[in-house]
């Protein structure tokens, strides 16, 4: 897995960072839509500090993933599979969110998180080992 050059020009996001992308909106569709049931039940203020605390969850996966795909060159079939383990995660993640809203379970949720580092935390592990130059920035972000 190589570094991406950075005086590339045009560089689009493939079809696989644009699913991920997807995947991340519905996640956050599910985590809003208990901000809403909480807010029309009276729970207004305690929802919002789960909503907050829930989106902050996709919010970095995302971030983190788009921050890797754009920093090395991707498409191996491992990447590939790496990324809908992490794609998963989150679905799993976003499935858990309603329990969570009502009856604080954590356990389903946490579960779509663990997919979702465990394969961030590969990703980026192959990135340091394949490039000793960026090792350092690479292995902080696979710490999380």
């Amino acid at each position: 897995m190589k570094a991406r050059d950075p005086e590339e020009h045009h560089r689009a996001a493939t079809q696989l960072e644009l699913f991920f992308d997807l995947v991340s909106v519905i996640a956050i569709a599910s985590i809003t839509e208990t901000l809403h049931h909480g807010i029309s039940e009276g729970h207004g203020l305690g929802m919002l500090v789960n909503f907050i605390a829930l989106f902050a969850v996709i919010w970095w996966a995302w971030m983190n993933f788009t921050w890797f795909a754009s920093a090395f060159d991707n498409g191996d079939p491992l990447y590939i599979l790496l990324t809908l383990v992490v794609m998963s995660g989150a679905l799993v993640f976003a499935g858990g969110v309603s329990s969570i809203a009502e009856s604080m379970t954590f356990s389903f949720a946490l579960a779509g998180w663990i997919i979702m580092r465990l394969g961030m935390i590969t990703l980026w592990l192959r990135a340091a080992y394949s490039n000793p130059d960026f090792r350092p920035t690479a292995l902080r972000y696979a710490a999380g």
